[in-house]
């Protein structure tokens, strides 16, 4: 090498910040990923819970029975989820018809879906 041509490159300290930087930006894409999972997870649980609300409605309709005033609970698991429903029934000013509501949860969590209808005496 001639005193006029020194050879050109990264120093240690430039190699270091680069790997940094790297190792955040890195690290910012395992954060977002994260959470879009758990943002996926929490809609499959949201859906299977509306699917449940529909199930345990659908079938109050199907047995074609006035239902009793008051508030049950009973299990109404879906796919893989092992959910609570709850069935709120409220009388309305028609005595032929009563508001029925089911909201369901997993235990003792929030609720994950709430659906509202209306039952009748007339066929």
């Amino acid at each position: 090498m001639t005193a006029g041509s020194r050879q050109r490159g990264f120093t240690l300290i430039e190699v270091l910040i680069a790997l940094a930087i790297a190792g955040v930006a890195l690290a910012a894409c395992v954060r977002a990923l994260g959470i879009g999972v758990n943002g996926v997870r929490n809609m499959q649980e949201r859906s299977l819970a509306q699917q449940a609300a529909q199930n345990f409605l659908a079938e109050m309709r199907l047995q074609a029975v006035m239902p009793d005033l008051g508030r049950r609970t009973r299990p109404c698991p879906q796919g893989p989820m092992a959910f609570k429903c709850e069935q709120v029934v409220q009388a309305t000013p028609n005595n032929s018809f009563r508001r029925v509501t089911v909201r369901v949860n997993q235990g003792k969590g929030p609720v994950l879906a709430q659906l509202d209808g209306l039952m009748s005496r007339l066929r």
